[in-house]
């Protein structure tokens, strides 16, 4: 099964953090916060405007996002995990450095 997300919707698969155990300390999923970054696999046409007009999405399948803690509602398709949110909720976009340099 595939899902088409409407207008300015988009689908979003949480990118998960590798667990790191400091001091020995494990701590269980119970207790762990969900990431609050994705990857998009999926988006909707775009936002209509009141005249009618059709505005394209800024995020395209395949951006790695930032979003807000309680954003989004979730899904399970296939036994995946899944968010279905406004592109309006999104925070920011991550992208790859292009310059090793740093300033001084």
């Amino acid at each position: 099964m595939n899902i088409r997300p409407l207008y300015d919707r988009i689908v979003v698969k949480r990118i998960e953090e590798k667990e790191t155990v400091m001091g020995g300390i494990i701590i269980p999923d119970s207790a762990k916060e969900k990431p609050q970054e994705g990857e998009v696999v999926a988006t909707g046409k775009g936002k209509r405007l009141e005249d009618g007009k059709l505005v394209a999405l800024d995020v395209k399948v395949g951006d790695r996002i930032l979003f807000g803690k309680y954003s989004g509602s979730d899904i399970k398709l296939n036994g995946e995990e899944y968010l279905i949110m406004r592109e309006d909720e999104v925070l920011g976009v991550l992208e790859p450095s292009t310059n090793g340099n740093k300033k001084k």
